[in-house]
């Protein structure tokens, strides 16, 4: 088996020379992939059948919950919606060398702020096989080069998967090899992890214990979310019936997703709450109502339920039990909705819809490499632009710093 410090040195290679791709090569190469893909499908839910058999096994020793494994599971409907993120992502604007700023700093002393691919990536992920397809999509538009390491639940899915689209990449000219690559093990989780010579940025995706041991474990910028706590707040105004829709679709559409909703908070004043809890367990959710269960994951059909005063007691609530990632409020009220919006200090927040439209594909980034609660760089479901940085090219005629200390010359900082 490969070295691993050989795969990242190879990554590197390519990732300098991806910089050089036209946004025409690039668009040729995820068209090719996404043909691809749809031709070998057969062939990948063979491989992902094989991979369900036996991550069932794992379930039944405990040592897989059930919420990943349903993530685990990639049909004609989640194919379909891959296939087509890559598609997407290819009629994208090229993220790469655009002139973001451009200032005349003097005569003939030109200053750029032009946006630059981040270099290589390290992914590493739980379940969800279709994730593969979307990082390699969004790091070939944005000229970023991957190692990606999945579960062993996965294995089967994710190898398959990958060997596609290298394969569909390697009929491209000018497509350098090496840009995408893929790891089996945990030891070479260890090495990506102390890999700062060679990776600039490592996301995770998966539970908190994954992205939390991550964190403490490298020097590299790591970028993700730890927690999935969505709320949704029904304020005194909302209306039932769109309250029922919004929250049911928050909590059961997909229960094992991060931008489920995990606590529901009520405005005591609401005078349907009832009618709606109802609703609620008819639809086959638990309900909670300890403070234990105020910054819990469930992952699963359960659902923290806690009466409030108002929505200033709604947001302090949020942004001391959430995590940072998606809360909604439903509300008539406009102005109630304003200062919920800006007021709570998450990544999403919405007014009237459910939490689960926190995601890259519903956005319209043709697909995302994980949503953050950070702060920096790239916040919610982080799509191509994400994956880019800038770097500043100064342009002149053999101007020098010292005119300026002695006053020979003024700065007048225009910009063109």
């Amino acid at each position: 088996m490969e070295n691993f410090i050989d795969i990242a040195k190879r990554a590197k290679k390519a990732s300098v020379k991806a910089q050089g791709l036209s946004a025409e090569v690039k668009n040729r190469g995820l068209v090719a992939v996404a043909k691809a893909l749809e031709e070998h499908k057969t062939e990948i839910f063979e491989a992902n059948k094989a991979d369900l058999e036996f991550a069932k096994e794992l379930v039944e020793k405990g040592e897989l919950s059930q919420a990943t494994y349903k993530r685990l599971i990639l049909d004609e409907n989640k194919m379909r919606d891959m296939i087509q993120g890559i598609y997407d992502i290819s009629k994208l604007d090229d993220p790469v060398n655009k002139t973001l700023l451009k200032r005349e700093l003097d005569d003939g002393l030109i200053l750029q702020k032009v946006s630059c691919p981040i270099g290589v990536l390290g992914i590493i992920f739980e379940a969800r096989p279709d994730v593969i397809s979307q990082i390699s999509a969004l790091a070939i538009k944005s000229s970023n080069a991957v190692i990606l390491k999945g579960g062993k639940e996965s294995k089967n899915t994710n190898k398959t998967i990958l060997e596609i689209i290298n394969s569909a990449l390697s009929g491209v000219n000018e497509f350098p090899e090496g840009l995408l690559n893929q790891v089996y093990s945990r030891e070479d989780v260890a090495e990506m992890l102390k890999a700062d010579k060679y990776i600039d940025l490592i996301i995770p995706r998966g539970g908190n214990k994954l992205v939390k041991f991550i964190k403490e474990n490298t020097n590299i910028a790591v970028l993700g979310h730890a927690d999935g706590v969505c709320h949704i707040f029904v304020d005194e105004t909302a209306d039932l019936e769109l309250a029922k829709r919004v929250v049911l679709d928050a909590k059961t559409q997909y229960p094992s997703a991060c931008n489920t909703v995990e606590t529901l908070l009520i405005n005591k004043e609401f005078k349907q709450s009832e009618e709606l809890l109802n609703a609620i367990k008819n639809a086959g959710v638990e309900l909670i109502f300890t403070p234990e269960s105020w910054h819990k994951e469930y992952s699963d059909l359960k659902l923290a339920v806690k009466y409030v005063d108002g929505v200033d007691d709604a947001i302090e609530h949020i942004n001391e039990y959430g995590s940072g990632h998606t809360e909604s409020i439903i509300t008539e009220n406009e102005e109630n909705a304003q200062k919920f919006m800006n007021l709570v200090d998450s990544a999403g927040v919405y007014h009237n819809v459910s939490t689960r439209f926190a995601d890259g594909f519903r956005y319209g980034f043709g697909a995302e490499v994980g949503i953050s609660t950070n702060k920096t760089h790239a916040r919610g479901p982080v799509g191509i632009d994400g994956l880019v940085i800038y770097k500043y090219k100064l342009i002149g005629n053999g101007q020098i710093v010292n005119d300026y200390a002695k006053g020979l010359k003024q700065f007048h900082h225009r910009d063109i």
